[in-house]
């Protein structure tokens, strides 16, 4: 006969989950402080870094008119893109701390097997951010070439600061939120919200949708970033079914 496992924590009242909403709102803002004044303390070898790419694609393309130099138009522009960097790099780097205290606020509502999935769930959000950010920075000189060749010939590329870093940071988390994807489908499939059956039928809407929503987010606009960026999204969408099917399958047959 199989059972029904419930959570275990009592029902809690409406203000008991304000304040803990509240609290868990606190830890993670209070970790993004802390992320963004170490970003401020490293802001020089970061922005080396996220203008690498340029400057590569500058020195090997004499014709592209550019020296891998960014400009501040007015005196709050360096400010800006300092700030930015900071307040995007500290909520990367408070991830692990902000996915842990959104675990810990839906735990009273799991039952005792769905808690272990904690250290997976939180594990593999981690890696497949990094892995997304890592893709577009790795396809940042791609859009940047075709960018700079479809401006035209005898334009001179002369890059603002706040826009240069506006569009790779967006890139980076665009990509990086996109590849959360699978950890949300199978969160999905675990809480019966959706069926593996479901998805496995759906599969050629979903491909479309995958490649709006990658169109929406991507910020350059390019073709080559839309593939880079739908195509590994299609194959994790695939992994993602397969993997909420086998756990719910497991689920079923340890409940019978």
């Amino acid at each position: 006969m199989s059972t029904q496992e419930t959570p275990t924590d009592q029902t809690m009242p409406i203000m008991e989950h304000l304040r803990e909403l509240r609290m868990r709102i606190v830890r993670s803002l209070l970790a993004v402080v802390v992320g963004t004044i170490v970003i401020l303390a490293a802001y020089d070898p970061i922005k080396r870094f996220l203008t690498q790419p340029y400057r590569n694609l500058c020195s090997t393309n004499p014709d592209f008119n550019c020296d891998g130099s960014l400009f501040a138009l007015g005196p709050l522009d360096g400010f800006s893109a300092r700030m930015k960097v900071a307040a995007y790099g500290g909520l990367i780097l408070a991830l692990p701390i902000v996915l842990w205290q959104i675990w810990q606020f839906i735990v009273p509502a799991l039952s005792k097997k769905e808690k272990k999935y904690a250290v997976p769930f939180i594990s593999s959000s981690i890696v497949l951010f990094t892995a997304g950010g890592t893709l577009a920075y790795w396809t940042l000189d791609k859009a940047l070439e075709f960018l700079i060749t479809w401006s035209g010939s005898d334009v001179n590329q002369a890059y603002q600061i706040t826009k240069y870093i506006s569009l790779v940071t967006f890139m980076m988390l665009a990509f990086g939120v996109g590849f959360l994807s699978p950890v949300l489908l199978v969160f999905l499939q675990l809480a019966n919200i959706v069926q593996p059956r479901t998805l496995i039928k759906q599969w050629r809407i979903a491909i479309m949708l995958i490649f709006v929503a990658s169109a929406a987010i991507t910020p350059s606009g390019d073709p080559f970033s839309l593939m880079a960026l739908s195509g590994p999204l299609t194959i994790l969408y695939l992994l993602s079914v397969l993997v909420g099917w086998l756990l719910v399958r497991r689920r079923v047959t340890t409940a019978s």
